[in-house]
């Protein structure tokens, strides 16, 4: 079946929401790529390692996550947690997610 134009728009906002999915998580505490890959599928995000570790690297890239390996099992792990500049972008995405929330929730 070919991809449409629709299936492009809602792969956008999917993304999206899976990177805000991601920062929540690393705001918490340390994540890790299978780890957060197994996390989303449990929110109905079917998403494979190539496409995770490039948004993981992007944020990283933008200073919104910092990573920190470790040995676990005799295998590196990278590690990644929010940095002070991606709480705060979590925070003010959480303010206007619940905005227009409350927008589409109106009578």
């Amino acid at each position: 079946m070919p991809i449409t134009k629709i299936d492009n728009i809602t792969r956008n906002f999917f993304l999206g929401f899976i990177r805000l999915h991601i920062l929540y998580h690393a705001s918490v505490g340390p994540i890790f790529g299978l780890d957060m890959i197994r996390e989303l599928a449990a929110h109905g995000y079917s998403l494979s390692p190539g496409t995770l570790y490039p948004i993981l690297h992007g944020l990283e890239g933008e200073g919104i996550l910092e990573s920190q390996k470790q040995v676990v099992g005799g295998k590196v792990r990278k590690y990644y947690r929010a940095t002070e500049e991606g709480k705060a972008v979590l925070a003010k995405a959480i303010s206007q997610v619940q905005e227009l929330i409350d927008e589409i929730n109106e009578p």
